[in-house]
């Protein structure tokens, strides 16, 4: 038990640096506010970009999703939300620098039932990652699983 509080103690102020230096958008998810974040956007679409800290394919996926939404900054915007818990906040900053995802908003799970968010973001996904949700402004959604191929990533166009 004490083991257990010493490490504890020991990473908390990591994710809280973490957040402080670098990804202050990195945000938590709760279950009241998957409706907010599935609302159409505007215009165009919002891609939102769900992945895991153990995911063999998320990095390139979200490397693909941000040239997309670059090349489109008025028709697309790019939502990351990680489906590990919020607690694990300096691992998730530290992975979405890596990939260069700074600077895009960005979402860790909190919530004691992670399986609730699954299924308030979309009912009919698994919880395999990764998992593109595409929201267009005329409030039709569109889910994609799976690595990125160009087929793919034309369909996400606006």
């Amino acid at each position: 038990m004490k083991r257990l509080l010493i490490a504890l103690a020991l990473l908390l102020p990591a994710a809280a640096s973490a957040l402080q230096a670098g990804d202050d958008t990195l945000r938590p998810l709760e279950a009241a506010q998957v409706g907010a974040l599935l609302q159409p956007p505007a215009q165009g679409e919002r891609l939102v970009a769900l992945w895991a800290l153990d995911c063999a394919y998320c990095e390139a996926n979200l490397q693909a999703l941000a040239k997309l939404q670059q090349a489109h900054p008025q028709q697309i915007e790019l939502v990351t939300v990680a489906t590990d818990d919020i607690g694990q906040a300096a691992a998730i900053a530290q992975r979405l620098h890596a990939a260069g995802m700074d600077g895009y908003p960005a979402r860790a799970y909190a919530d004691p039932t992670p399986e609730r968010i699954n299924y308030l973001l979309d009912p009919d996904w698994g919880g395999e990652t990764p998992r593109v949700l595409v929201i267009r402004a005329d409030g039709s959604r569109q889910g994609y699983s799976g690595a990125l191929n160009s087929r793919i990533l034309r369909k996400l166009l606006p």
